[in-house]
């Protein structure tokens, strides 16, 4: 099993429109193909933070799954060009993860 960590920064003013987004569109559309949304947060004191949490059985599982997302005719032509407008992408940090043996994420 592991965890995608996804840090971003929206651009300023865009945090709101972002997390509507992400909770309306993406998100949604994620799982619908099987990806597992651990969580979705905002920062508290950073007012351009937005942190989700994605889990995956396996590696294959997760290529499999990037291909049936990030692939899709959806994705290329509904999602992905609206994203530059919302996020600086050059300040993404993505953290693959694995539970350790106590951890209640699994």
């Amino acid at each position: 099993m592991l965890f995608e960590l996804r840090q971003y920064r929206t651009r300023p003013g865009k945090r709101e429109a972002w997390v509507k987004m992400m909770e309306e569109e993406i998100i949604p559309f994620q799982t619908s193909k099987g990806v597992v949304v651990v969580g979705s947060f905002v920062g508290e004191d950073e007012d351009d933070l937005y942190v989700w949490i994605r889990r995956f059985d396996s590696e294959a599982e997760r290529e499999r799954l990037y291909e049936a997302v990030y692939e899709s005719d959806y994705w290329k032509n509904e999602i992905a060009p609206r994203i530059p407008e919302h996020l600086d992408r050059d300040r993404h940090v993505i953290t693959r993860m694995e539970p350790t043996g106590k951890s209640v994420l699994r």
